[in-house]
């Protein structure tokens, strides 16, 4: 059984657009806008399925009535009794190469063990419909910022800035910009594998975020320079609880700072810190990951120029509500992570090539996005080092949570093919409080001071 990449005649006219070295911004037109009641979904994902109904239509997604404040545990898995269309192996991945991303192929052609197991696609993503009203005004409304796309959006809120992207700016800034509620609280923590397969649990921390552009009432004035602000109160290990740490991602950093503050329980006071941004290592992920893996691609974008590549179907980690429910010693395997607790499913993507931007530096001169076109967030994530050989490969396992509605990037794996061993982030698998979506929280939470006044040693 094998499946082809689709690629529309409409997209290639904007991937042959993203090939010009300059041009005007082009707005979207009211006509252009209006696809996203017909032939394009809310989101300005395809409605219809694909031709031999292997990635069913659009219908609005899962959702339900019941309240995240009822949850008691991991939310249920809906699609439970399914079993595997089939599974994708060491001996039979190559007749699926076309819908696989790079850094899978390598783990096939590593492993013997590894496997793919393939299950009936559903297209549960959803929003509410105030976030469908955004999307709709965001579509003819947004815009790059004066100073540059790769710097900042004006002109949005409340929704993805660009349902019908034309470049791939635009497409990373859907991904960034992607709905995961007003605001959440989740008990998370890393896990290490390094090449030995011992695994260990690096860290642990309490997050409170907010999404000031998400908060029900914004607009595009209103919310301020920060479309993100997250505290970390760490639980794990016992030398570490009581740090903190305080990050606001900016929506145009040209005019605001990455702005962070760590507070060490020794010091009795908040320093600044390194923001989740660039290629800043990740301290809690012992030299697994750098602070832009974090949701597979985050922070910055002026490090790159991002182009589309495409549009493909491809097999991708999706409705992974049985993953969170499993111990995590059952997730973890020597080399990566156990195959059984991992459902895969055919959705379409949307390909972003990113290659490092004249006089820019990072430690990853060239990656490749693949964004879900139901939510826009990132699934998959393939990078490569200076001389060109694949390096690492991050996977995100996307969470249901039709109570919100939406469907969210969850745990991620990020595998390092040269030191060795990955890393399982985000990981809530055994918390006792489900990962929450709540009202917004005060402003003042997120103030160094606060984080100051948390200090318990």
């Amino acid at each position: 059984m094998r499946f082809t990449a689709v690629l529309s005649a409409a997209l290639l006219a904007t991937v042959a657009l993203t090939c010009l070295p300059t041009r005007p911004y082009a707005q979207v037109t009211e006509q252009e806008a209006a696809q996203l009641k017909s032939r394009l979904t809310p989101v300005g994902a395809e409605r219809a399925g694909n031709a031999d109904g292997s990635i069913p239509a659009w219908t609005g997604g899962l959702v339900t009535a019941g309240s995240a404040a009822s949850l008691t545990g991991p939310r249920p898995d809906p699609f439970a009794g399914e079993k595997p269309l089939f599974s994708i192996t060491s001996k039979n991945f190559r007749e699926y190469a076309d819908r696989l991303p790079e850094g899978a192929k390598h783990l096939f052609e590593r492993d013997p063990d590894y496997r793919m197991d393939i299950y009936p696609s559903h297209r549960t993503a959803a929003a509410p419909d105030w976030v469908y009203d955004n999307i709709y005004r965001n579509a003819t409304r947004a815009r790059p910022a004066p100073e540059g796309i790769a710097y900042g959006v004006e002109g949005a809120a409340g929704g993805i800035p660009f349902p019908l992207p034309k470049d791939g700016f635009q497409a990373m800034w859907n991904h960034l910009l992607a709905f995961w509620g007003p605001a959440r609280e989740v008990t998370v923590s890393t896990y290490v594998v390094p090449a030995d397969g011992v695994a260990e649990k690096a860290s642990g921390y309490k997050e409170i975020a907010d999404f000031p552009y998400y908060y029900r009432d914004a607009t595009p004035d209103s919310y301020g320079g920060y479309y993100f602000k997250t505290l970390h109160m760490a639980v794990a290990p016992a030398s570490r609880v009581g740090e903190g740490y305080l990050n606001w991602q900016p929506i145009n950093i040209k005019r605001h700072d990455f702005a962070a503050w760590r507070l060490l329980p020794g010091e009795h006071r908040v320093r600044k810190a390194p923001a989740i941004s660039y290629d800043v290592p990740n301290t809690d992920a012992a030299g697994y990951m750098s602070e832009d893996e974090y949701y597979i691609f985050f922070g910055g974008l002026d490090h790159y120029d991002f182009k589309l590549v495409g549009k493909a179907d491809m097999f991708v980690p999706y409705n992974n509500n049985r993953l969170y429910a499993k111990p995590v010693a059952e997730v973890l395997g020597r080399n990566h992570p156990n195959p059984d607790t991992l459902r895969y499913e055919l959705h379409r993507v949307w390909v972003v090539d990113g290659t490092l931007a004249a006089g820019a530096h990072d430690v990853v001169p060239h990656r490749r996005l693949y964004l879900d076109e139901d939510t826009w967030m990132a699934v998959y994530g393939d990078s490569w080092d200076e001389q060109g050989k694949l390096w690492k490969f991050g996977q995100a396992t996307m969470y249901l949570m039709p109570d919100v509605p939406a469907v969210v990037i969850g745990s991620q794996f990020i595998h390092d093919f040269e030191l060795g061993g990955y890393a399982y982030t985000f990981a809530f698998n055994g918390e006792a409080a489900p990962y929450t979506v709540t009202a917004p929280h005060p402003a003042t939470l997120f103030s160094p001071e606060s984080l100051s006044a948390r200090s318990v040693r």
